[in-house]
């Protein structure tokens, strides 16, 4: 049940095996897509944009299983904000520059209710485990203007705690989003999910248009060797209803 004043509960599903690739990159590209409300957040003076994969299993909306959108992969772009909460500390939260998934259902809901960046592309995975829980390979490809693409990466020892502190945690600790409505208000989602364990990648690769599909202005620093990559194990998660920000 919801806390008094908590929207409710939009959409619960589980999300496993996440492949973050994560870049440095110039805030000045950033800014012009940072929604009203919120300002750019930065780890040890660094700014980050992340290419992430990842698998969605069982997926709900208020509650109900939608026939043939339950199990699906996602692929995205994101970088990082904050905004003042009302008791004074930080909201972290991403902001979507795209992302990818293979149902036109699911990029059509997500566009009118949250006015995120949601394109429907044919997709597929591959994902090497010879024991449940202990992946050797991940990857996600989507195909885009008739050539299929692929991120992923192969994981180096076993998972580890997230340590305090660490890029890692910077980059899987924020639990907001956040995205330019229609009207050109920003609106406002949690998302809930516990402290996720990951495993270093002893490889990692990113082969991508990059200019065509995000735009020329991150095609250098997304060709670049990522600042860390990592495979994070998951977890079940929750998306609350977004609302505008108040003027």
């Amino acid at each position: 049940m919801s806390a008094p004043n908590q929207p409710a509960v939009f959409l619960s599903a589980i999300w496993r095996y996440l492949v973050m690739l994560n870049y440095e990159i110039d805030p000045a590209i950033l800014a012009p897509l940072t929604p009203p409300g919120t300002e750019l957040d930065s780890w040890r003076g660094r700014t980050f944009a992340s290419m992430v994969g990842f698998l969605f299993l069982d997926t709900r909306v208020l509650g109900l299983p939608i026939p043939l959108h339950r199990d699906f992969e996602e692929v995205n772009l994101r970088f990082y904000v904050r905004r003042r909460d009302p008791a004074g500390g930080w909201r972290r939260g991403v902001v979507f520059v795209k992302e990818i998934v293979p149902r036109p259902a699911i990029a059509w809901t997500a566009r009118l209710l949250y006015g995120e960046k949601y394109v429907a592309l044919p997709m597929r995975h591959q994902i090497v485990a010879p024991q449940p829980g202990s992946p050797i390979a991940v990857q996600y490809g989507w195909r885009h203007k008739g050539q299929w693409q692929r991120l992923g990466l192969r994981p180096a020892g076993a998972a580890q705690p997230i340590v305090p502190g660490s890029e890692e945690e910077f980059i899987t600790e924020h639990y907001w989003g956040y995205a330019i409505g229609r009207g050109g208000q920003t609106v406002e989602y949690q998302v809930e999910h516990p402290r996720w364990r990951v495993w270093r990648a002893a490889e990692s690769w990113l082969d991508c248009d990059v200019a065509t599909l995000y735009g020329p202005q991150f095609a250098e620093s997304l060709s670049a060797p990522p600042s860390s990559a990592f495979l994070a194990d998951g977890s079940e998660v929750t998306v609350r209803k977004g609302r505008p920000l108040a003027d």
